[in-house]
């Protein structure tokens, strides 16, 4: 179990906003994988941008934290619906 300055060193370092979208527990997944994938995206373009780590480095991870997302986008069966249509609405 964490505790509780643990849980609070990780909602500051990986904050969460709500979600405010179609409820369903694909969308809700997906929405903590986007927000952890730009979470992530910003620490690495701040070292990058510090000169923490080399250019090539950084694209590198995040091209993998890319393709993580778009594999769990394509688990998930996000947005492979029908657009719908305006004579449906």
């Amino acid at each position: 179990m964490v505790n509780s300055d643990q849980q609070d060193k990780n909602k500051f370092i990986f904050p969460r906003s709500r979600y405010y979208g179609e409820f369903q527990p694909k969308n809700l997944i997906f929405n903590a994988n986007l927000q952890e994938f730009a979470q992530k995206v910003s620490y690495i373009s701040a070292l990058e941008t510090s000169g923490k780590i080399a250019p090539d480095d950084a694209f590198n991870q995040v091209e993998t934290l890319w393709k993580q997302l778009k594999r769990s986008k394509k688990e998930l069966s996000i947005g492979n619906e029908a657009p719908k249509d305006a004579s449906d609405v």
